[in-house]
């Protein structure tokens, strides 16, 4: 009999508290665990949206999402490149230590030989398998490139529900594919089958050969579909939602309504594919209308939430995978895309690495902030098993939830490292103000220090190594400890 009516009490305090979110033996609401919808730029730089000074390109919800919630001055990727960061993102493991250190690519760009990059090996700990574990939801909606649906890396095995998306980063060069895929299913676009990277003769170039370029399905608007689909689906019970857009990453590629908003704005030369990918008659207005066609569709997930009732117990966080690109037609440096910042995509200075980051949580994240705390990619995971309450993990990041939150108990990094065996082979580390960098390790194994104070020289102009022979010592101390051999030979440039 005791034991019967112990359960009657179960079984009421779970109905009261499950079922209607309201603890009767206390009389206080319980909280419902927050949703997360994490948004992930392709290549975009620090300084190409408005809240981080752009002057050029229209980004008006991202910068609403900055005034409602905070924006990070200091914060970095793991790897200037796509494979490593997203892996970095998902395990939370600096480049010294993650599996994957640089574009380890398989197969071609043809359908036909579609293949990917390097999986993710099976028993990996993700992001995804830290939400799936909480009872959440999950959802990796853009490209992956962390291995194909068959492989040990396919997102459905690393931790999400659903996927829709390009596996193959090669394949997301276009943004007119002949497919996406769904849960490992060929989703068939309508676009005809092009070789994206066909160069054009300048001489002769006709408009109906930059037409070539173009499709009816535009990769963007079927991300956009499929979030939005998402979110819906799963409003009475918590998600988390990946969204790895591939805007702005070359080719430069937009639907013609969203060019015309830019097109007369600034003097134009037309790009034929001299330095790859698709040809456009105007180059400058097809990637600022990229970049604004990205902002238009984040602004469609944020009504959405808001319209779903959402919106206050939902965590935004968008932020970028490497800095802005060098090739393809892209002008960074008449955007200034990656401000007063040096280097681009694959460059280990602040202009490759440091990126827009922001996060927006009615109720919980003050609106308006601006926090430089110093943090990383590989931060995500930490944060996100704080943000669940969940026993810490091993890994390399710090959670910065506190800093979210506006608390006082935040963590900070002694150091931030990279190392990154593309372009000659380049490590870096962050030690407070100050920014140590290495390249063309490759080739020269006793490559000296380069040393910025970034508090006096953000641009990394004046090499103090010379001045500073202790920091020097504690930087080399510091690549001896965080570099774990990796498994592909080619990645092993630390000695």
């Amino acid at each position: 009999m005791i034991q019967f009516c112990s359960f009657l009490i179960l079984l009421f305090y779970t109905l009261t508290t499950g079922l209607w979110g309201f603890d009767w033996f206390t009389n206080q609401a319980k909280p419902h665990r927050p949703n997360v919808v994490y948004i992930f730029a392709d290549d975009l730089g620090y300084a190409e949206l408005g809240a981080y000074g752009q002057k050029k390109i229209r980004t008006p919800h991202l910068d609403l999402l900055a005034k409602e919630g905070i924006k990070f001055t200091n914060y970095y990727t793991g790897t200037p490149v796509c494979a490593p960061s997203r892996c970095q993102l998902m395990t939370g493991l600096h480049a010294g230590h993650s599996y994957i250190r640089g574009n380890f690519e398989l197969g071609g760009f043809p359908d036909s030989t579609e293949r990917g990059q390097m999986p993710l090996p099976e028993n990996t700990l993700t992001l995804g398998k830290i939400f799936q574990e909480a009872g959440y939801k999950t959802a990796c909606i853009g490209k992956w490139g962390l291995g194909m649906g068959y492989s040990s890396g396919s997102p459905n095995k690393q931790g999400f529900d659903y996927f829709y998306g390009y596996y193959d980063q090669k394949q997301s060069h276009n943004y007119y594919p002949t497919h996406l895929w769904e849960n490992g299913q060929w989703d068939t676009l309508q676009n005809p089958v092009m070789d994206v990277h066909r160069r054009l003769n300048a001489e002769t170039a006709t408009e109906a050969d930059f037409a070539y370029f173009k499709g009816k399905d535009f990769a963007i608007d079927k991300m956009a579909e499929k979030a939005l689909n998402f979110i819906r689906q799963n409003k009475e019970k918590p998600f988390f939602l990946y969204l790895p857009f591939t805007i702005p990453h070359v080719s430069l590629q937009a639907p013609d309504a969203a060019v015309a908003e830019y097109k007369g704005q600034f003097e134009e030369t037309p790009y034929y594919g001299q330095n790859g990918y698709a040809s456009t008659p105007y180059p400058r207005a097809t990637y600022a209308a990229m970049i604004t066609y990205m902002d238009k569709k984040i602004g469609e997930v944020m009504a959405l939430l808001k319209e779903q009732g959402l919106d206050e117990n939902t965590l935004v966080i968008f932020t970028s995978d490497n800095g802005t690109t060098f090739n393809g037609g892209v002008d960074a440096a008449f955007f200034e895309s990656v401000g007063a910042f040096r280097g681009l995509k694959m460059d280990v200075y602040e202009g490759g690495i440091r990126m827009p980051m922001l996060a927006r949580w009615p109720g919980k994240i003050a609106p308006g902030s601006v926090t430089d705390h110093v943090g990383a990619h590989y931060d995500v995971l930490a944060t996100m098993v704080d943000l669940l309450q969940k026993k810490p993990v091993p890994g390399d990041g710090i959670s910065f939830l506190p800093t979210l939150l506006g608390r006082k108990n935040q963590k900070k990094h002694e150091f931030l490292y990279w190392e990154y065996p593309e372009k000659g082979g380049q490590v870096a580390v962050r030690l407070g103000k100050w920014k140590g960098v290495k390249v063309d390790m490759k080739k020269n194994q006793q490559a000296a220090w380069e040393l910025y104070d970034l508090e006096k020289d953000a641009s990394e102009t004046a090499n103090l190594a010379a001045q500073h022979p202790e920091i020097i010592n504690r930087m080399d101390q510091i690549v001896q400890t965080e570099h774990r051999p990796s498994h592909v030979s080619a990645w092993e440039f630390v000695r």
